[in-house]
Protein backbone atom coordinates (compact mmCIF):
# COMPACT_ATOMS: atom_id res chain seq x y z
CA UNK A 1 0.00 0.00 0.00
CA UNK A 2 1.90 3.20 -1.16
CA UNK A 3 0.81 7.06 1.27
CA UNK A 4 -2.08 8.27 -1.52
CA UNK A 5 -3.99 4.71 -0.87
CA UNK A 6 -3.75 5.37 2.64
CA UNK A 7 -4.78 8.68 2.51
CA UNK A 8 -8.14 7.84 0.30
CA UNK A 9 -8.92 5.15 2.95
CA UNK A 10 -7.77 7.41 5.99
CA UNK A 11 -10.42 10.49 4.24
CA UNK A 12 -13.19 7.41 4.38
CA UNK A 13 -13.56 7.09 7.39
CA UNK A 14 -11.95 10.45 9.45
CA UNK A 15 -14.09 14.13 8.50
CA UNK A 16 -12.45 15.95 11.56
CA UNK A 17 -9.74 18.50 10.87
CA UNK A 18 -8.29 17.74 14.05
CA UNK A 19 -7.71 14.36 13.71
CA UNK A 20 -6.62 14.05 10.07
CA UNK A 21 -4.17 17.00 11.25
CA UNK A 22 -2.97 13.98 13.82
CA UNK A 23 -2.79 11.80 11.42
CA UNK A 24 -0.44 13.64 9.09
CA UNK A 25 1.58 14.61 11.52
CA UNK A 26 1.92 11.30 13.34
CA UNK A 27 2.56 9.75 9.44
CA UNK A 28 5.48 12.20 8.50
CA UNK A 29 6.90 11.71 11.88
CA UNK A 30 6.87 7.49 11.25
CA UNK A 31 8.52 8.53 7.53
CA UNK A 32 11.29 10.91 9.42
CA UNK A 33 12.00 7.74 11.98
CA UNK A 34 12.15 5.02 9.04
CA UNK A 35 14.66 7.27 7.76
CA UNK A 36 16.92 7.76 10.85
CA UNK A 37 16.31 3.87 11.87
CA UNK A 38 16.75 2.38 8.08
CA UNK A 39 13.45 1.02 7.46
CA UNK A 40 10.82 1.20 4.62
CA UNK A 41 9.76 5.26 4.91
CA UNK A 42 6.66 4.25 2.74
CA UNK A 43 5.19 1.56 4.89
CA UNK A 44 6.03 3.90 8.31
CA UNK A 45 4.32 6.71 6.70
CA UNK A 46 1.31 4.62 5.91
CA UNK A 47 1.04 3.12 9.21
CA UNK A 48 1.42 6.96 10.76
CA UNK A 49 -1.63 7.82 8.63
CA UNK A 50 -4.10 5.13 9.30
CA UNK A 51 -2.73 4.37 12.69
CA UNK A 52 -6.52 6.29 14.05
CA UNK A 53 -8.35 6.38 10.21
CA UNK A 54 -11.08 4.47 12.75
CA UNK A 55 -11.18 6.28 15.99
CA UNK A 56 -13.96 8.93 14.23
CA UNK A 57 -16.40 6.40 13.09
CA UNK A 58 -15.98 3.68 15.52
CA UNK A 59 -14.14 4.75 19.01
CA UNK A 60 -15.78 1.61 20.55
CA UNK A 61 -14.25 -0.58 17.97
CA UNK A 62 -11.40 1.13 17.64
CA UNK A 63 -8.34 0.11 16.05
CA UNK A 64 -10.25 -3.17 15.38
CA UNK A 65 -11.75 -2.02 12.35
CA UNK A 66 -8.86 -0.28 10.71
CA UNK A 67 -6.87 -3.55 11.83
CA UNK A 68 -9.15 -5.76 10.19
CA UNK A 69 -9.59 -3.49 7.24
CA UNK A 70 -6.02 -3.50 6.47
CA UNK A 71 -5.45 -7.61 7.03
CA UNK A 72 -7.88 -8.25 4.69
CA UNK A 73 -5.84 -6.36 2.22
CA UNK A 74 -3.06 -8.09 2.88
CA UNK A 75 -0.94 -5.34 4.94
CA UNK A 76 -0.40 -8.01 8.08
CA UNK A 77 2.25 -5.66 10.04
CA UNK A 78 1.09 -2.56 8.97
CA UNK A 79 -2.06 -4.09 10.61
CA UNK A 80 -0.62 -5.62 13.46
CA UNK A 81 1.34 -2.25 14.46
CA UNK A 82 -1.88 -0.35 14.13
CA UNK A 83 -3.55 -3.12 16.64
CA UNK A 84 -0.56 -2.62 18.88
CA UNK A 85 -0.14 1.40 18.92
CA UNK A 86 -1.20 1.99 22.34
CA UNK A 87 0.90 -0.73 25.08
CA UNK A 88 -1.71 -0.93 27.64
CA UNK A 89 -4.18 -2.79 24.19
CA UNK A 90 -1.16 -5.29 25.45
CA UNK A 91 -0.52 -6.33 21.73
CA UNK A 92 3.51 -7.43 21.18
CA UNK A 93 5.78 -4.94 19.75
CA UNK A 94 8.13 -7.17 18.02
CA UNK A 95 9.39 -5.07 15.42
CA UNK A 96 10.61 -1.80 15.08
CA UNK A 97 7.57 -0.63 12.87
CA UNK A 98 5.84 -1.82 16.33
CA UNK A 99 7.59 0.53 18.34
CA UNK A 100 7.97 3.80 16.76
CA UNK A 101 4.54 3.68 16.08
CA UNK A 102 3.75 4.03 19.95
CA UNK A 103 6.84 6.19 19.98
CA UNK A 104 5.58 8.69 17.38
CA UNK A 105 1.53 8.60 18.16
CA UNK A 106 0.97 10.33 21.34
CA UNK A 107 4.20 12.52 21.81
CA UNK A 108 3.89 14.00 17.48
CA UNK A 109 0.60 14.95 19.51
CA UNK A 110 1.88 16.45 22.47
CA UNK A 111 4.51 18.15 20.72
CA UNK A 112 1.57 19.64 18.37
CA UNK A 113 -0.43 20.80 21.56
CA UNK A 114 2.59 22.46 23.32
CA UNK A 115 2.78 24.53 20.05
CA UNK A 116 -0.16 25.95 20.22
CA UNK A 117 0.41 27.49 23.24
CA UNK A 118 3.18 29.70 20.99
CA UNK A 119 3.16 32.84 18.29
CA UNK A 120 5.94 30.73 16.77
CA UNK A 121 4.25 27.41 17.09
CA UNK A 122 7.31 24.82 16.29
CA UNK A 123 9.74 27.52 15.31
CA UNK A 124 12.06 28.04 18.19
CA UNK A 125 10.53 25.29 20.53
CA UNK A 126 13.01 23.64 22.71
CA UNK A 127 13.05 20.48 24.32
CA UNK A 128 12.77 22.08 28.08
CA UNK A 129 9.50 23.49 27.13
CA UNK A 130 8.30 20.00 25.90
CA UNK A 131 9.70 17.94 29.18
CA UNK A 132 8.45 21.01 31.37
CA UNK A 133 4.31 20.77 29.99
CA UNK A 134 4.90 16.88 30.38
CA UNK A 135 5.44 17.61 34.07
CA UNK A 136 1.99 19.07 33.91
CA UNK A 137 -0.75 16.80 34.31
CA UNK A 138 -3.49 19.38 33.55
CA UNK A 139 -2.35 20.13 30.22
CA UNK A 140 -3.16 17.89 27.66
CA UNK A 141 -4.77 15.86 30.06
CA UNK A 142 -5.95 13.53 27.56
CA UNK A 143 -2.21 12.20 26.39
CA UNK A 144 -0.53 9.26 28.42
CA UNK A 145 2.63 10.16 29.91
CA UNK A 146 3.51 6.54 30.72
CA UNK A 147 2.93 6.11 27.38
CA UNK A 148 4.98 8.65 25.82
CA UNK A 149 7.45 7.44 28.20
CA UNK A 150 7.39 3.83 27.03
CA UNK A 151 7.69 4.67 23.02
CA UNK A 152 11.03 6.64 23.69
CA UNK A 153 11.90 3.35 25.56
CA UNK A 154 10.89 0.70 22.99
CA UNK A 155 13.11 2.47 20.60
CA UNK A 156 15.67 3.03 23.23
CA UNK A 157 15.93 6.30 23.43
CA UNK A 158 16.62 8.83 25.76
CA UNK A 159 12.62 10.45 26.17
CA UNK A 160 14.37 13.85 25.68
CA UNK A 161 16.23 12.64 22.14
CA UNK A 162 12.93 11.99 20.82
CA UNK A 163 11.49 15.34 21.13
CA UNK A 164 14.51 16.58 19.93
CA UNK A 165 13.93 14.62 16.80
CA UNK A 166 10.72 15.30 16.24
CA UNK A 167 10.89 18.88 16.91
CA UNK A 168 12.35 19.21 13.38
CA UNK A 169 10.22 17.54 11.80
CA UNK A 170 7.72 18.93 12.60
CA UNK A 171 8.76 22.35 12.18
CA UNK A 172 10.04 21.26 8.74
CA UNK A 173 6.43 20.54 7.98
CA UNK A 174 4.61 23.25 9.32
CA UNK A 175 2.69 25.00 6.60
CA UNK A 176 1.47 21.57 5.22
CA UNK A 177 0.48 20.88 9.05
CA UNK A 178 -1.24 24.33 9.83
CA UNK A 179 1.27 25.26 12.26
CA UNK A 180 2.85 28.60 10.89
CA UNK A 181 3.52 31.00 13.31
CA UNK A 182 0.64 33.97 14.42
CA UNK A 183 1.25 37.32 11.82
Amino acid sequence: MNIEQADTILREMTKGESLLRHAKSVSIVMRALAKKLGEDEEKYGVTGLLHDADYEAHPEEHPNVIVKRLEEMGETEIAHAIAGHYTKWDVPRNSLLDKAIVAADELTGFIIAVSWLRPTRMEGMKVKSVMKRLKSKSFAASVDREEVRLGAELLGWELSDLIAFIIPVLEAHQEELGLLPNE
